[in-house]
């Protein structure tokens, strides 16, 4: 641009010097060839100008117009960067959560997997025991005890009564009356005695599903008193024995909180996105993504 305009300065210089040439007076009498030849090359050089300037202005126009059409395709081309950055961005928040969603989905697998283990281990052993009892009830001695003829019993007020008599057995207290005594003593914050009947409900009734909420208190108790240890080897046997149990969200989530408030970070993190992926739709699975929000760690938005 700055060739252009000094060029154009030269050109109009030229012009007017011509002019000037052209119009300063000449005597008649001076007149002779080689004026004439003078004036006839000013003007030539007048009209070479004139075409000069027209030409430039020309190309000058189209210069213009060229560099309007590239100012506009760069900015084409920054739109459609942004776009295509934007998209890209988009595809990759995507595929993170389906990174984060898949690899939640296999850990919930393992657990589950552990899970069965345990039971089938757990299982086994039941068989086992019966086997035992079934193998010591075969091996007891048929009739009548030794040394008294079949048919005849001891007096009941003897030395044989005495003798025969075994440990008195403990009567299993009613499964629902036991379980909402417990309930009541734990809602009025008396746990030492809550402790002892959920025991009693676990330990008379372990295949009943109460038993599984039996358990789930003993870790709110725990809880309650800041005994994070042992409030998660009580979630651990609900989630492992009584993984069916209503109160195993719950239970899972109370887990992962307690582990946080150890300062196992990792591991209650862990817990809380296993509760996410196996209760998604649950209050629990929304406790535990606003407890990891807060904590700074992304979770996958429910579906």
């Amino acid at each position: 641009m700055q060739i252009t305009r000094t060029y154009r300065n030269s050109l109009f210089a030229a012009s007017a010097l011509a002019l000037v040439l052209t119009m300063t007076p000449i005597r008649a009498h001076a007149v002779s060839k080689e004026t004439v030849q003078m004036q006839t090359q000013i003007q030539q050089l007048l009209d070479m100008v004139q075409r000069l300037q027209t030409t430039m202005d020309t190309k000058f126009a189209v210069l213009q117009n060229l560099a309007q059409q590239t100012a506009d395709q760069a900015t084409q081309m920054n739109g459609t960067v942004t776009a295509l950055q934007q998209k890209l961005n988009t595809q990759v928040d995507s595929l993170n959560g389906k990174l984060d969603t898949s690899s939640g989905q296999v850990q919930s697998l393992n657990d589950s997997v552990d899970e069965l283990k345990t039971r089938i281990a757990k299982l086994e052993k039941s068989i086992q025991d019966l086997q035992s009892q079934l193998q010591n009830v075969q091996g007891a001695p048929q009739g009548g005890s030794p040394g008294i003829p079949n048919g005849t019993a001891p007096a009941p007020n003897g030395p044989g009564a005495m003798m025969n008599s075994g440990p008195p057995v403990n009567q299993a207290p009613p499964l629902e009356q036991a379980y909402q005594a417990a309930l009541s003593d734990f809602n009025a914050a008396k746990y030492p005695l809550a402790t002892n009947e959920f025991q009693d409900v676990i330990h008379y009734y372990p295949m009943d599903p109460m038993a599984g909420s039996a358990q789930f208190y003993l870790g709110e108790i725990a809880y309650r008193q800041r005994d994070y240890d042992d409030a998660v080897k009580a979630y651990d046997v609900v989630l492992e024995q009584f993984s069916g149990s209503p109160r195993a969200a719950t239970a899972q989530l109370h887990k992962g909180l307690a582990l946080i408030a150890l300062s196992k970070r990792d591991a209650g993190t862990h817990e809380l996105r296993s509760l996410i992926q196996r209760h998604p739709q649950t209050p629990e699975a929304q406790q535990a993504r606003a407890k990891l929000n807060e904590m700074g760690v992304r979770v996958a938005a429910a579906r």
